[in-house]
């Protein structure tokens, strides 16, 4: 869209080095991978604290997944009397859902955050109990909401559930869709539209930037959850507590996973991984799936852990899971796979037939479904 550029930072302050954590001024952060959640960087990610209107990814999530975005709500009196940041709702006024998240995820108005939770829920309070209970459901366990906006500063979560819960949101066309929207124009009443900024100046700024959500107050100091693509890559970076603005922070995160990581293949599907004890016999073991994660630059080959089942018991059939195997980067685990058994081992111990390892899993699956075919084809 056209317009003058954000109210907000015009330039950004980053390390010159990009390939080193950088050192931020903020209370807490992390940087993940977004599809995998695969964490880059930490800083007191798992401390609680007030998140001021980052609360509003929660509420668009509600919003989004319980609503019909083109339904038209009735604006009550509770959301025209909220402060802060608000877009001028009138009471008795009809609104579609989907511009009511326009204006609760670019401009961060209060008085949509409230419109939408009654509408929803019948009341803020209501809504409120919603939003915890999809945040439990969501394993968010430093997490808590006390209203639909997060103005009241009652609530706390931390950088690890906000990154969770943003891989949750961007899932959601809708939302990817408004949070990248630098401006947008919102029917009033009566004269001309409303026309919302987003206050996320990376989407300015930063290349590639494609939200999510800024977020103030007081107690909460300044907060921010970025998103950011390059090469077919996504990665989030959330801000808490900043001393003065945020989009610095960010903006240094996102390079540091841009710049100081790559995609590596840590095991391919039907890759041999050693060998597990079952009732003193040895059964050799193969990776189930591929698994793919970001490594640092010039990091060493991956060390592969394998972890057997508990409880495995003589006999063993072929491609049966045996336990998991985790691949370990510069003294981290960095992600794991089933490991299944290569060969069928009988219940004296003896091995049965030809290792699964030595061709991909997926051609064991066609073998054996021909043969299938061929034996009951005309039965099936």
């Amino acid at each position: 869209m056209g317009g003058t550029p954000s109210p907000f930072p015009t330039t950004l302050h980053t390390p010159r080095s990009s390939l080193h954590p950088p050192r931020l001024r903020s209370a807490g952060a992390i940087l993940e991978d977004l599809s995998t959640g695969q964490v880059l960087f930490r800083k007191r990610s798992d401390g609680r604290r007030p998140i001021a209107s980052l609360t509003k990814i929660m509420t668009a999530v509600l919003a989004i997944q319980r609503s019909d975005p083109d339904r038209i709500v009735t604006v009550t009196a509770d959301a025209t009397a909220a402060g802060g940041s608000i877009l001028g709702l009138q009471t008795g006024e009809r609104i579609s859902v989907r511009n009511l998240l326009y204006g609760l995820l670019v401009q961060s108005s209060n008085d949509a955050a409230i419109a939408l939770a009654d509408a929803i829920a019948g009341t803020e309070d209501r809504f409120v109990h919603k939003m915890n209970a999809r945040a439990r459901s969501l394993h968010l366990h430093d997490t808590r909401f006390a209203s639909a906006s997060g103005l009241d500063d009652r609530g706390h979560s931390s950088p690890r559930d906000l990154a969770a819960l943003t891989r949750e949101a961007e899932a959601l066309p809708l939302f990817a869709r408004i949070v990248r929207s630098r401006f947008h124009s919102i029917p009033a009443p009566s004269g001309p539209p409303r026309r919302v900024e987003n206050r996320n100046a990376l989407l300015w700024l930063y290349p590639g930037a494609t939200g999510v959500k800024t977020g103030f107050t007081t107690a909460a100091g300044n907060c921010l959850v970025a998103t950011a693509e390059r090469e077919g890559r996504t990665l989030v970076a959330v801000i808490l507590g900043d001393p003065k603005d945020p989009f610095d922070g960010a903006a240094s995160l996102l390079n540091y996973g841009f710049d100081a990581f790559a995609e590596r293949t840590l095991l391919t599907q039907g890759q041999p991984v050693g060998t597990v004890r079952v009732a003193g016999r040895p059964v050799e073991a193969v990776a189930g799936e591929g698994l793919s994660r970001l490594v640092r630059t010039g990091s060493p080959a991956p060390v592969l852990r394998l972890i057997p089942s508990p409880d495995l018991g003589l006999p063993i059939a072929a491609g049966q899971p045996v336990g998991r195997v985790a691949a370990i980067v510069d003294g981290r685990r960095v992600g794991a796979v089933p490991a299944l058994a290569a060969t069928a081992v009988d219940a004296h111990g003896k091995a049965q037939g030809e290792p699964i390892g030595r061709q991909p899993l997926d051609e064991v699956v066609q073998v054996l479904t021909l043969l299938l075919l061929a034996t009951f084809g005309s039965f099936l």
